[in-house]
């Protein structure tokens, strides 16, 4: 057994681009070692990335190929002539070479004896030549491209050196150090000296371990001057792959730029200097902040400070500078340039998105709440975007909502109106919080809904790799918003209301566009702009089940979406499913019903439930399938014999369940089911089905159905799993 070490080593990386290329090269290593027939499990792996080099040591290789055959699984037997032909050249066979098994291809190589370096330089030969960088460049005469100039491969394996070579660059055993601390050549003669030399060299090699010391240096340096480190987990991210050696120094902000809102502070600092924001203990934003040098300075990095402080002023009054001038012009004069942003080519502008999300969130203040001032909420959203073409967040697009926020407060909105324009875009991920003030509700659940409703409309829906709109986003949006908040907000009746779905989906009907726009200017006093119309204005014209298809699509989309968000808080996909295939579209109502469905399931009468409605159900399919009918009439009680069948029958539930139904109580209506194990239970096994007298056997298949039916109000409990 032996190790391996391989690094790449090149001018800087970006550092968004390092982890990515660290677990690319750690993953594709392992599956084409697995191919060449080496066994994976025993072998250790580490794998490293700084600014310029991505490494990895594999400890416990054999140094002779393993033998025996190795199995390629290839395409499905009836997969494309394509994609066999393919698989064919890959593997470097005949179709009658190949070996059917599972429904797929499977061709077999027999291999062994070659020694394991030949092997790696095969392997790390492809792997490089077929690195999929997401820039690359090419450099002097070569043709080879890689992210930056290569400019050494270090590759050993028991101690000697593989004879790689890329790019013109043949392997050797030696790296090289910190650019400036130690720059000189490092020889190499095991993976083992390989981390302790480069530490030795001021470089850091492994990651984690790199961004560990940059957080316990930026942890000690605030606790130290009595404050804490502002949490930034994408900043830690990103500075750690600029820096191998790294220093952190503490800077002070000029106190002439603290009248600054702390959010401008952070996006000048964070967007252009990479320095990290620190607060005081009472959680507002301190004067200080601090940096990650790459250098061990002997003055103790007073110059590097100086230097910083000086970029960050001249930053800071670019920022002073479009605070100054933003704010000199009201938020409804920024909101009148909206009608020279489009929104989209067949949705408008952004002014008419806003006009949209007017009329929009005063219908949903009625599911809010109904005592909401409708001006209130007409205000907020007519401001709501007005943001975006001021000269602060044209710099920083990540204030959009929050600069609205402030120059709303400055010119003397009210308290609520403000934070609507700031919280209507939330929630932004799956950890931001969703907006909880009624008016911001309205607006953020109009911005959403208009943005779902439109895309699907004009036929921009998501598919499996790409959403260019970020539509799953606003669905969960939406959701999350519904549940925390619980908003008795029916979602049909916000797609009928929503004032673009007409004319988005004659947008989408290309034949349809100009004649409706024509007929919307004859009919439609209440269209507001170009592309906002009341319902009735043009529905004559809407291709027959185009609303109901759009309806559908976006209540299944949201319906995905839930399993997903459900799942998260542990509830079983399968039972959302079951609980969903009625089509409500009550969010709230939903998972209250979800929720007591699985609390149902986990005891005892539940599972054996679940096992004789499953019963049920399949016998009833089986003998409706072969009698060409359906047992959905009501049972004959007299034309029953058992008793066992008699007591299921006399167990009127229906009506006890349809009320708890109605009421939404749950629980009650779990009780209520769990009454049916027993009687299921001993009709099972009772009593014989399929027996030989035809009104007898007709009318216990009716029974069958009936139970099936009753579950069914609750749940389709076909669809639960086990």
């Amino acid at each position: 057994m032996a190790d391996l070490l391989l690094e790449l080593f090149s001018e800087e990386i970006p550092a968004r681009m390092q982890a990515e290329a660290q677990s690319h090269l750690e993953t594709t290593l392992r599956h084409k070692i697995r191919d060449a027939g080496y066994v994976l499990e025993g072998l250790q792996w580490q794998s490293f990335s700084t600014p310029r080099r991505i490494a990895i040591t594999i400890a416990g290789l054999p140094t002779i190929q393993p033998g025996g055959t190795v199995e390629l699984k290839g395409p499905k037997l009836d997969a494309p002539e394509q994609a066999i032909q393919g698989f064919l050249k890959k593997s470097g066979k005949k179709l009658e070479e190949l070996e059917q098994r599972d429904g797929i291809y499977i061709a077999k190589t027999e291999q062994g004896g070659k020694n394991t370096p030949e092997i790696l330089k095969i392997i790390i030969e492809a792997i490089l030549a077929n690195f999929p960088w997401p820039k690359s460049m090419r450099w002097g005469s070569g043709e080879t491209s890689w992210v930056r100039p290569l400019h050494s491969i270090l590759c050993i394996f028991d101690g000697k050196v593989v004879p790689v070579e890329f790019a013109g660059i043949k392997a050797g055993n030696v790296t090289y150090g910190h650019r400036f601390l130690a720059p000189g050549v490092i020889t190499v003669k095991d993976v083992n000296a390989y981390e302790p030399a480069l530490e030795k060299a001021f470089v850091i090699a492994d990651r984690d371990k790199r961004k560990a010391e940059i957080l316990r240096q930026a942890n000690d340096a605030a606790a130290k001057a009595g404050l804490a480190l502002h949490k930034d987990d994408g900043l830690l991210e990103e500075v750690t792959g600029l820096v191998e050696w790294p220093v952190v120094l503490m800077g002070t902000i000029d106190k002439n730029y603290m009248d600054l809102p702390p959010e401008v502070l952070v996006s000048e600092m964070r967007a252009h200097q990479k320095y990290f924001a620190l607060e005081n203990k009472d959680g507002t934003f301190s004067d200080r902040f601090l940096i990650a040098a790459n250098m061990t300075a002997t003055d103790g990095g007073k110059a590097i400070v100086a230097g910083n402080e000086r970029v960050l002023r001249a930053r800071l009054a670019d920022g002073r500078f479009f605070w100054d001038g933003d704010r000199k012009k009201k938020l409804e004069d920024w909101a009148g340039d909206l009608q020279n942003v489009t929104y989209h080519a067949k949705l408008g502008t952004v002014a008419d998105k806003v006009e949209r999300i007017k009329t929009l969130a005063v219908e949903l203040a009625t599911y809010v709440d109904p005592g909401l001032r409708r001006d209130d909420i007409e205000r907020a959203a007519a401001l709501c975007k007005a943001d975006l073409v001021t000269g602060m967040v044209g710099e920083f697009a990540e204030l959009q909502g929050i600069m609205g926020r402030y120059y709303a407060l400055a010119q003397k909105e009210k308290p609520e109106v403000a934070d609507a324009i700031r919280d209507h875009y939330k929630p932004q991920g799956p950890s931001d919080s969703v907006p909880g003030a009624p008016v911001s509700i309205c607006v953020a659940l109009a911005d959403k809904l208009d943005t779902l409703i439109s895309m699907f409309a004009i036929g921009e829906k998501p598919t499996g790799s790409k959403d260019p709109f970020a539509l799953r986003r606003a669905a969960l949006g939406v959701i999350r918003i519904v549940l925390e908040n619980k908003i008795r907000l029916p979602l049909k009746a916000a797609f009928d209301n929503a004032p673009m779905r007409d004319i988005a989906i004659h947008k989408a009907h290309d034949k349809l566009a100009k004649q409706t726009e024509t007929r919307l200017k004859e009919i439609a006093p209440g269209k507001v702009g170009k592309y906002l119309t009341i319902n009735e204005s043009a529905s004559e014209d809407i291709p027959e089940g185009a609303v109901e298809s759009l309806s559908q699509s976006l209540l299944s989309f949201f319906h995905d979406r839930l399993i997903v968000q459900m799942k998260d808080s542990g509830i079983r996909h399968d039972v959302i499913k079951a609980v969903i295939a009625g089509g409500d579209d009550d969010l709230v109502r939903i998972v209250a019903r979800a929720k007591a469905v699985q609390a149902f399931l986990d005891t005892d009468d539940g599972k054996n439930l679940l096992a004789g409605y499953k019963r049920a159900a399949n016998i009833v399919a089986i003998e409706e399938k072969k009698d060409k009918t359906n047992y959905s009439d009501p049972v004959n009680i007299l034309a029953l014999k058992e008793k066992e069948e008699i007591a299921l029958a006399e167990n009127h539930l229906a009506a006890t369940i349809r009320t708890h139904m109605d009421n939404e109580a749950y629980i009650e209506t779990m009780k209520t089911l769990s009454v049916l194990r027993v009687p299921v239970d001993a009709f099972f096994d009772k009593i014989m089905v399929n027996c030989e007298e035809k009104e007898l056997r007709t009318n216990r298949l009716r029974l069958l159905a009936s139970i099936k039916d009753i579950m069914n109000m609750v749940a389709d409990f076909s669809k639960i799993e086990g």
